[in-house]
């Protein structure tokens, strides 16, 4: 699903900009349409505007090809902008403006129901269905980042993307094109549950769906099938009407889709990644993976013969205490890297308990900020996010590196020297609190 533009391929491409995500490939390789097409939607940016990606949606016409660009700027990098594009016909190597719709930062983005997903931006809300599961998951995570960069930015609706004007008075498209971008019918889901089915008996059928699932996204060809080939694919297998569990079954496909999803590479010896990424031994070995440090409480380790692990048996909650356990996880990661090799620092998903542990391991490690460690992971796994917990505690963490770095050389680590310091803050506190007590009894008397 991901094309990569080639050097030669540059014209009106800068640096920074990436894959373009056409849709289905053929065999494995982007056809020449897709490269016209390509070429034909950077002639209509203007020289300062990257694509960060494009993806080829559904259209309810058989003839129309309609794409969704993720457009940047180099001048205002936390800006970010949505540009429908129609073609008349596949062969076609012109095409026209028919959507623009900025990304502030209230941006909302969530799954559809029905193979696609909505954005709601400023109030107004547009819904988009990619061609395959592959292309879904790729432009959630690149609409996640420009979301993360838009709050960061503090882009309020009303307030800069000023260069979307541009675009506004360049939307050309044909009445028919724009009424499909406004109102795409057929894309709503139906979201009420018919009450037909007991809970106990539903609970049963999406456990059934779950263990499915994971099966047929595991044999097919993920860039070239879409959810409702999925639904399809298990109604046959179960033998149940899907209808009811349309939302279920999106929701599940994206958390599938983030556990098979590769791990992220944080540094040249340090991975991040899911339960998918522990269990899969090949990528484990060609990674060069030696040490697997598991924060799961569920899962179990795949291959304790094949690999050094280290266990932090912890749920993803607020109430988990993490903190007590970096200064071990520190000397773990440490002890791969002088080893030569790789370390992968899993969760289930790796989103939450294993990020917040590799980013207390950067703070200490590059003597980064919480901000500055926070925001490299997002940049190589995007879907990162510490629960409200470990963040408070990665904020406490911050503060206990802080302390030790102020305390005077000489015997004991980095963290001995930390707590001396703040038992030696206690104690003072203790002292002042007595005089003054003694200070208000004299009063007193």
């Amino acid at each position: 699903a991901v094309l990569l533009v080639g050097e030669g391929e540059r014209d009106g491409l800068h640096e920074e900009t990436v894959p373009s995500l056409l849709g289905p490939r053929q065999g494995g390789r982007a056809s020449d349409t897709q490269h016209r097409h390509l070429h034909a939607m950077i002639s209509l940016l203007r020289p300062e505007d990257t694509v960060k990606l494009a993806v080829r949606l559904e259209s309810v016409s058989p003839v129309r090809v309609r794409y969704l660009l993720i457009v940047g700027t180099l001048i205002k990098k936390h800006e970010s902008l949505l540009l429908g594009i129609d073609f008349p016909g596949s062969n076609s190597v012109e095409c026209t403006i028919g959507l623009v719709l900025p990304i502030w930062s209230d941006t909302q983005v969530y799954l559809d129901g029905d193979g696609g997903f909505s954005v709601t931006s400023a109030e107004v809300t547009r819904i988009f269905k990619p061609v395959s599961i592959q292309t879904m998951w790729s432009v959630l995570q690149a609409l996640h980042g420009c979301c993360e960069r838009a709050v960061r930015g503090a882009v309020i609706p009303g307030c800069g993307l000023e260069w979307a004007q541009h675009y506004r008075e360049n939307v050309e498209s044909d009445r028919h094109c724009l009424n499909e971008w406004a109102a795409m019918t057929g894309l709503e889901s139906v979201r009420k549950v018919t009450g037909v089915r007991s809970a106990s008996n539903r609970e049963l059928v999406e456990r059934e769906i779950k263990a499915q699932l994971r099966d047929i996204m595991r044999t097919e060809d993920l860039e070239n099938i879409t959810s409702k080939q999925v639904r399809t694919a298990l109604e046959s297998k179960i033998g149940t009407d899907m209808k009811d569990y349309k939302e279920y079954i999106d929701n599940e496909m994206m958390v599938t889709m983030a556990q098979m999803d590769k791990p992220s590479r944080i540094l040249d010896y340090l991975y991040l990644g899911s339960e998918w990424n522990a269990a899969n031994f090949e990528e484990l070995q060609k990674n060069n993976v030696g040490y697997i440090l598991n924060v799961t409480k569920e899962i179990d380790n795949f291959f304790p013969e094949s690999f050094t692990y280290m266990n932090i048996r912890v749920y993803d909650v607020e109430a988990t205490d993490l903190l007590s356990h970096w200064n071990n996880t520190y000397t773990f990661v440490s002890e791969a890297r002088k080893s030569g090799q790789a370390i992968l620092v899993h969760c289930k998903m790796g989103v939450s308990r294993s990020a917040s542990t590799v980013i207390a391991y950067l703070m200490k490690q590059q003597g980064w900020t919480l901000d500055q460690a926070l925001n490299h992971v997002r940049e190589r796994r995007p879907i990162v996010q510490p629960n409200e917990g470990f963040l408070k505690q990665l904020h406490t963490y911050s503060g206990i590196l802080n302390a030790s770095a102020t305390v005077p050389s000489g015997g004991g680590s980095p963290s001995q020297k930390s707590i001396s310091h703040l038992s030696t803050m206690k104690q003072l506190q203790g002292v002042n609190m007595n005089r003054k007590r003694k200070k208000r009894r004299t009063q007193s008397a």
